[in-house]
C-alpha cells in the first residue's frame, strides 16, 4: 500500500488532538480566571532513502494565552480579581505552590481561607485564618482586614496579606490541575506591585467565536486527511486490478 497512508493517519491523529484541547479551552468558557491552551502543528521531515518529499505533521503544546479577561463586579466580599498581571500563591494538594487567576475565594469550616476548588490560599507568612463572626474587607495589595459585627463601628484588625506574584510567564507551565507551576519547581518572590480588585471576578479568555471557527477548520482538515486515506486505499485496489489482470 502506498506509503501516503502513513502520512494521513499521522496528520488525522494530530488533528483529533488539537480538536481535543480546543473543546478542552470551549468547556471552560465560564471557569473563572482560566486561560486558553494554545497548540499549533509542526512539520517533521520523513527520514528515508528516498528523496525528502514527505513529512509527518505533530501537534505541539506552545503554551497559554495569558491575556486577561473581563473583570465581573460580584459585590462579594471574598471575591477578589487580579489587577493586570500577577496571580495567587495557593498550596497544591502535595504541598508545592501553585498559581491561579480563579479569586472566588471561601472559608472553611476550621476558618482556613480557600479557592472555590478547596485549595489553601497562601499569604505572606502561610495560611490565611479568618476569624468568626467578622466582616472582611480585601485592600487593593491583597491586605485581609476584619470588623467585628459585635460592637458598631468595630476596630479593624489586618489578619493576613495575599501572596501575589507576577513571575515571567515563559517560566510557568500549567499543571495537571490547572494551576500555573514554574518550570523549575522554586516558588516565586511576592510581588508589592500586583494589585487586585475587591468584589470582582475575572472571566475566562477564551474567545467563543475564534475556538469555534478553529474547530470548523480543523473538522475540515480531518476530512482532507480521510480523503487522503481513501485515495490510497483506492490506488492500492486499482493497482491490484493491474496485476491480476497481468
Amino acid at each position: 500500500m502506498d506509503r501516503m497512508i502513513y502520512t494521513a493517519m499521522t496528520g488525522a491523529k494530530h488533528i483529533l488532538e488539537q480538536q481535543a484541547t480546543t473543546a478542552h479551552n470551549l468547556a471552560n468558557v465560564t471557569s473563572t480566571g482560566f486561560k486558553a491552551q494554545i497548540d499549533s502543528f509542526r512539520a517533521v521531515p520523513v527520514l528515508s532513502d528516498g528523496l525528502p518529499t514527505r513529512a509527518f505533521v505533530v501537534d505541539s503544546t506552545v503554551g497559554a494565552d495569558f491575556n486577561a479577561g473581563t473583570i465581573q463586579q460580584t459585590g462579594r466580599e471574598l471575591d477578589v480579581a487580579v489587577h493586570g498581571k500577577g496571580w495567587l500563591a495557593v498550596q497544591r494538594a502535595d504541598g508545592s505552590e501553585g498559581y491561579t487567576r480563579n479569586g472566588s475565594l471561601k472559608v472553611n469550616e476550621n476558618g482556613i481561607l480557600q479557592t472555590a476548588n478547596g485549595l489553601t490560599v497562601l499569604g505572606d507568612g502561610g495560611p490565611i485564618t479568618i476569624p468568626p463572626d467578622i466582616a472582611i474587607s480585601i485592600g487593593k495589595d491583597g491586605t485581609i482586614s476584619s470588623v467585628s459585627n459585635a460592637t458598631l463601628p468595630g476596630p479593624s484588625n489586618a489578619l493576613g496579606r495575599l501572596k501575589l506574584v507576577n513571575p515571567d510567564e515563559a517560566t510557568l507551565k500549567r499543571s495537571d490541575e490547572g494551576l500555573f507551576v514554574t518550570k523549575n519547581g522554586v516558588p516565586a518572590d511576592a510581588d508589592a506591585e500586583v494589585q487586585v480588585i475587591s468584589g470582582a471576578l475575572e472571566s475566562s479568555n477564551v474567545n467563543v467565536v475564534d475556538a469555534m471557527v478553529t474547530m470548523i477548520s480543523l473538522a475540515r482538515q480531518f476530512e482532507m486527511q480521510m480523503k487522503l486515506v481513501q485515495s490510497a486505499e483506492n490506488n492500492a485496489n486499482k493497482a491490484s486490478q493491474l496485476l491480476n489482470m497481468s
